[in-house]
This record gives structure tokens, sequence and C-alpha cells, in this order.
């Protein structure tokens, strides 16, 4: 098994990270993974808004320009800048690891997180667990991304038309580490 944490600028393969991740464990019954991409529009918080900008199912928008609805989603994403604080970033995560460990029972977690500059539909982040079961596996992948979009020290500066802006917290990420009985504001 290879490294629990990796931040980097080049782009991953989830299934060559998900088979380093197994190895050789034949304890292993359920993998569990989530992959973040960066949009193309910032969605509307409101799901009747966020599904009217939905493309129909199986369809995907066009690589690097925006869905036909992205006008009323927010303004059009053309690049997403990602950074971190080297050594502090790595820490944290292992850190959210070594939590994801003491929570559930879980064999082996890997996080991939990439820096630099990114596009539209590139992957930013990935989460993958091990354990017997897929229930341990969902609940730790979950929590483990809960816990990177509130508590990891990375920053996100999204170019727009209208120019370039710092992603703020938001609420809602908050609420979703609450979940997990874990009460700290976003870094």
């Amino acid at each position: 098994m290879g490294p629990r944490v990796s931040i980097q600028t080049q782009d991953f393969n989830l299934a060559d990270e998900i088979v380093a991740l197994q190895g050789p464990d034949k304890r292993v019954g359920a993998v569990c993974s989530f992959v973040g991409t960066v949009r193309g529009a910032n969605m509307a918080p409101t799901l009747a808004a966020g599904a009217a900008a939905l493309p129909p199912e199986g369809a995907l928008p066009p690589r690097g320009g925006p869905s036909p609805a992205e006008g009323n989603n927010g303004p059009q994403v053309l690049s997403m800048e990602l950074e971190h604080y080297p050594g502090m970033t790595e820490k944290a995560i292992e850190a959210m690891i070594d939590e994801a460990h003491r929570r559930f029972d879980i064999y082996g977690a890997r996080v991939i997180h990439r820096i630099g500059v990114l596009q539209p539909l590139d992957q930013i982040v990935m989460v993958a667990v091990t354990s017997a079961h897929r229930g341990e596996s969902f609940k730790a992948c979950e929590f483990l991304m809960d816990y990177l979009k509130t508590q990891a020290p990375f920053w996100k500066k999204e170019q727009t038309p209208q120019g370039a802006h710092w992603v703020d917290a938001r609420v809602t990420d908050d609420a979703a580490l609450a979940r997990w009985g874990i009460e700290k504001p976003n870094t």
C-alpha cells in the first residue's frame, strides 16, 4: 500500500488508486470512493434551481464550455486554482484519516488532493476507503470528505468572466461536519 495522503498537481486514476489501496489484503470486502471535480458553474444553493440546470440523464456538458442553463446558476467557472500549506496540509489530512480509523472499522484510506490550476471537469480530490463491509466504508468516506471540506488548509480561487475571486467557506460544509459531532468553524 502506498502513502495515505498525496497533494499533487498531476491527475490520478481512480482504478489504479483502488488497486493500490486494496493491495493483497483478503479481508477487504468493500471499497468506497469519492471523486470531486471542478464544476463549470457555481451551482445555485436551492434544489429547484439546481435541478433545472442538470443536463439530461447520461449527458455531460461540453468539456470547458458552459451548460445551457449555467446563466441561472452563478458565474461560469473558467478555471479554479487550489493552493495549500505544504507540510501542514498533509499533517492535517493524516490526522483526519487517524480519526476515521478510530470511528469506523476500516482497513485503509487514501486521500489525493490536487493543487494548481484546474479546468471544468478536472478531478480535484479522491477519497477511498477499504473495510470488510460497505457500511463502514461509506460512512468513513463521507466523514473524510466532510472533514476535508472544512478542516484541511486549502484555498480555492475561481476565475470567471467577471474576474478572479477566492471561494468562501460554506455554512453547509460546517453543518455536514456537525453531523459527526464535530463543532469546528471552517478553516
